[in-house]
C-alpha cells in the first residue's frame, strides 16, 4: 500500500532502511533521499517605530555586502583537514553568502554545501524542508549542472565562492553521482544523450532495490530505497559527470563530498559489465581540474562489508559513522571514556570526516534528543582532536525535539544560530591554533564525566558532562601559568608542577592555550520577535533587533532598504512567502545579515470543510488523510487511509475539519488510488477548496 504518509515513510524507511539499519552489510548507505528517500527575543524598547511594509511574490534575495576583510584576523587555517567544516545544511547560496562574515568569525575554515545538481522539483515547488516541499528533493539529481530551484542560480553559487574566497573560505559541495530522481521522466534529455541512451545511464539492474546488501555486487548496481543506480563505469557518464565537478572547481569550489559513495565500485569490486571498468573513483580524483589540491571525501557508513579503508585509499577520505554514534552514545549516558573515544574506528585513520550529528542522524530523528548543551559538549571532543576533520551540523532555524524543522522550516534560510555560540567558536579557533600538535585524551578520575583534550604542551580542552561543576585538579603537560578560559570570560585555571586545577561549569566545557592565542572578530547580531512565522493573517507585528551595530537596515522581498534602531517594532504583509533581510554592520565594517521568512497558511479551523471530485475510475468510498509532519510526532486526522468522506448530490465528496490544523497537507484516495500522487507530498489543505484529481 502506497499512500503518502507512506509515501513519506517509505521514502524515510527505505532511505532510512539505508541508515538506521545500517549496520551489516551495505545497509548503511545514507538515510532519507541522501539515501532516497534558541534565539531568546528581547523585549521590545518603550518606543517604537511603526511601518508598513508591502511585500511581492519573488524574493530578491542577492545581496553586495562590503565586508571590512582587510586587516582583520579570523585566525583560520589553510588547509581544509586542518580546520573544521560548516555543513550550511539546506542554505541557499544567497544566504551563506550573506552569512559569511559570521561564518569566518566564529573561526570555520570550510562551509559545505547542499548539492548544486539541477534536480527534481518535487512538491509543487514548495520550499519546506519538510511538509509541502522536502529537503531531500536535492538529493535526486535530474542533470549534473549547476543550479537549483531550492539552493539558487550558477551565478549565485559563483558569487557565493567569490565572497569565500575574501574571508580565505574553503567550499566543499555534496555531489550525487550514484543515483538520480526516481521520477526518470525528468531526468534532462542532455544528461541521457551525452551518456548513450537511457539504457546506458543506469545499471542493468539499476532500477531493482537492493534485497543483499552483503553482496558488492548488488550493493554497487542495484537501487537504493527506490533511486534509480547508475552506470558509474560508463566512460561518457563519467565525462559528463567529471565536467560537471570541473565546472564547480572554476567557479570557487574547494572540494567533494559524495553522496552514498559505498553504493559505487571499487577497482577490484565485482563487475556488471566485463567490458567495463570499475574506475570512477580513480578518474574522478585525478581527473578533474586542481586534482592535487581538491578535499574529497565519501559517505561510506560503517558495518559489515563496508570496505572503509579501501574507500579512503580510493576517495582520499570518508566519513566515521561509527565514531559518530558512539560519540552520541556517550553524550547521551554521560561517560566520556578518554580509550574508546580515542579511537576513530576507521582501523586507526585519521583521514576521516567526524561529526556528533550528520543531516541524516538529524532527520530521521536519532539524534533529534540531544540538547544544545550536548551537541557543545560533542562539539568540543572532536573539534579539539587533532584526529579527523570535524563537521558542525547547523539544525534548522530555532528546532527542537518538538519542532524538528524549526519555526521557519524553510529550504534557502539559515539555520540555528548554535553554529556561532561562543563556545563553539571557542573551540573552533583552539583548533585553529593547535595544528601540528599531538592529541591525547584522558579522564581525570574513573567517573569518567569529565574528558580532558589535550594538544601536546600548547593548550587543553576540558568537557564535563556532569550536573555539578567540577573542581579540576589533574596531570598536565601545560606550561607552568595562568591559563584563562576562552569559552568562559574571567575564568582562569592555573598550572603548577604539572597539575592543572580550576573550576568546570556544569555540562559546560573549558578551552585553555595562551600560545596562538587571537582575540575573537567583534561581530553585530541581528534578532526578530514575532508571535510565529507561520501566519493566516494579512501582515504581522514584528520587532528589529541588533546589537553592537552602528547601522542596521532591513528590507522586505528584495525592496528597498530602511533603516531601524534596535526594538523598532513593522508590519510586514505576508504573501504565500515573504523574505524579511535583517542586517546590522558594525564600526569595523562587519555586517551581520538574517532574512526571515513568513508563509502565509489557510484558515483551517475546526468546522470548515474541503470538498473532492474524484476520477471515474476510482471506487465510492473515498477517505481524505490529512496529516502535519511539520511537527513531531507528526499529527493526522486519522491513521491511513484517513477518514471517510461525504457524498454529495452533485457526486462531490465533502469533509468536515474536526480540528484546527495550520501546516497541513490532504491526500484523496480510495484505499488504493490516490491524489497526490504515490511518492508525492499531499496537497496544500486549504478550508472551502475543492480538490479535483489531474
Amino acid at each position: 500500500m502506497m499512500n503518502r504518509k507512506k509515501a513519506l515513510s517509505v521514502i524515510l524507511t527505505l532511505a532510512l532502511a539505508a541508515s538506521v539499519v545500517s549496520f551489516s552489510g551495505c545497509k548503511g548507505a545514507t538515510t532519507y533521499v541522501n539515501g532516497q528517500v534558541s534565539q531568546i527575543s528581547e523585549q521590545p524598547q518603550e518606543s517604537t517605530v511603526e511601518s508598513t511594509v508591502e511585500s511581492s511574490q519573488t524574493p530578491e534575495e542577492s545581496s553586495e555586502p562590503s565586508p571590512a576583510t582587510e586587516n582583520t584576523n579570523y585566525n583560520l587555517t589553510d588547509s581544509i583537514k586542518d580546520g573544521v567544516i560548516l555543513h550550511a545544511w539546506s542554505w541557499s547560496f544567497n544566504t551563506i553568502k550573506d552569512s559569511m562574515a559570521d561564518i569566518a568569525a566564529a573561526g570555520y575554515s570550510t562551509i559545505q554545501t547542499s548539492p548544486a545538481n539541477k534536480c527534481i522539483e518535487g512538491g509543487n515547488g514548495g520550499m519546506q524542508l519538510m511538509g509541502e516541499g522536502k529537503w531531500y528533493y536535492h538529493y535526486q539529481p535530474t542533470d549534473w549542472t549547476i543550479g537549483n530551484y531550492q539552493l539558487g542560480t550558477e551565478d549565485e553559487f559563483k558569487a557565493m565562492c567569490d565572497e569565500a574566497e575574501k574571508y580565505g573560505i574553503k567550499i566543499i559541495v555534496d555531489v550525487v553521482p550514484n543515483h538520480t530522481t526516481p521520477s526518470t521522466d525528468a531526468v534532462s534529455e542532455n544528461l541521457i544523450n551525452a551518456v548513450g541512451g537511457a539504457d546506458k545511464l543506469y545499471h542493468k539492474n539499476g532500477k531493482k532495490d537492493i534485497t543483499n546488501y552483503s553482496n558488492r555486487l548488488e550493493c554497487t548496481t542495484g537501487a537504493m530505497g527506490g533511486l534509480p543506480d547508475v552506470n558509474t563505469e560508463n566512460p561518457a557518464f563519467q565525462d559528463y559527470f567529471i565536467k560537471y565537478l570541473n565546472q564547480c572547481i572554476a567557479d570557487g569550489a574547494d572540494g567533494f563530498r559524495y553522496d552514498t559513495a559505498k553504493h559505487i565500485a571499487l577497482s577490484d569490486d565485482p563487475q556488471e559489465d566485463s567490458s567495463l571498468k570499475n574506475n570512477f573513483w580513480e578518474n574522478v580524483t585525478t581527473k578533474i581540474d586542481k586534482a592535487d589540491t581538491i578535499f574529497n571525501y565519501g559517505e561510506v557508513l560503517q558495518g559489515d562489508n563496508d570496505r572503509v579503508a579501501d574507500y579512503i585509499k580510493a576517495i582520499g577520505h570518508t566519513t566515521a559513522s561509527s565514531y559518530g554514534a558512539a560519540l552520541r552514545s556517550s553524550l547521551s549516558t554521560g561517560k566520556l571514556n578518554a580509550e574508546s573515544l580515542s579511537d576513530l574506528k576507521v582501523g586507526g585513520s585519521t583521514d576521516v570526516v567526524t561529526w556528533v550529528e550528520s543531516h541524516d542522524n538529524y532527520a530521521d530523528g536519532s539524534s533529534l534528543k540531544l540538547t544544545d548543551k550536548k551537541l557543545i559538549e560533542g562539539w568540543a571532543v572532536i573539534a579539539a582532536s587533532g584526529n579527523g576533520t570535524p563537521l558542525f551540523f547547523d539544525r534548522p532555524f530555532e528546532a527542537d525535539s518538538d519542532k524538528q524543522w524549526g519555526t521557519m522550516n524553510r529550504i534557502g534560510a539559515a539555520g540555528s544560530t548554535l553554529y556561532k555560540d561562543k563556545n563553539v567558536a571557542a573551540v573552533n579557533h583552539f583548533r585553529n591554533a593547535m595544528v601540528g600538535e599531538d592529541t591525547k585524551m584522558t579522564n581525570p578520575d574513573t567517573e569518567k564525566s569529565v574528558l580532558i583534550i589535550s594538544r601536546g604542551s600548547k593548550g587543553v580542552v576540558i568537557v564535563n558532562t556532569g550536573s555539578k561543576e567540577y573542581s579540576l585538579n589533574a596531570d598536565t603537560t601545560l606550561a607552568d601559568g595562568t591559563y584563562t578560559d576562552r569559552a568562559n570570560d574571567g575564568a582562569e585555571f592555573t598550572v603548577s608542577g604539572g597539575k592543572i586545577t580550576g573550576t568546570v561549569s556544569a555540562e559546560g566545557i573549558a578551552v585553555l592555550y595562551n600560545d596562538g592565542y587571537v582575540a575573537p572578530v567583534s561581530m553585530p547580531t541581528v534578532s526578530v520577535e514575532t508571535d510565529s512565522f507561520t501566519t493566516s493573517e494579512d501582515s504581522v507585528s514584528v520587532v528589529l533587533h541588533a546589537k553592537d551595530s552602528s547601522k542596521n537596515t532591513y528590507s522586505v522581498d528584495g525592496g528597498s532598504e530602511a533603516e531601524f534602531s534596535d526594538g523598532d517594532s513593522i508590519t510586514v504583509n505576508v504573501s504565500d512567502s515573504t523574505a524579511l533581510k535583517v542586517s546590522a554592520t558594525n564600526d569595523n565594517g562587519l555586517t551581520s545579515t538574517m532574512t526571515y521568512y513568513f508563509t502565509k497558511s489557510s484558515s483551517n479551523k475546526s468546522g470548515s470543510s474541503v470538498s473532492f471530485k474524484k476520477p471515474s475510475d476510482w471506487g465510492d468510498k473515498i477517505y481524505a488523510y490529512i496529516y502535519d509532519e511539520t511537527v513531531k510526532p507528526t499529527e493526522q486526522n486519522a491513521e491511513w487511509p484517513g477518514e471517510e468522506m461525504t457524498k454529495n448530490a452533485d457526486g462531490t465528496y465533502s469533509y468536515t475539519l474536526s480540528k484546527d490544523w495550520s501546516s497541513a497537507l490532504i491526500i484523496f484516495n480510495d484505499g488504493a488510488k490516490q491524489y497526490p500522487a504515490a511518492m508525492e507530498p499531499g496537497a496544500k489543505l486549504v478550508a472551502g477548496q475543492t480538490y479535483t484529481a489531474q
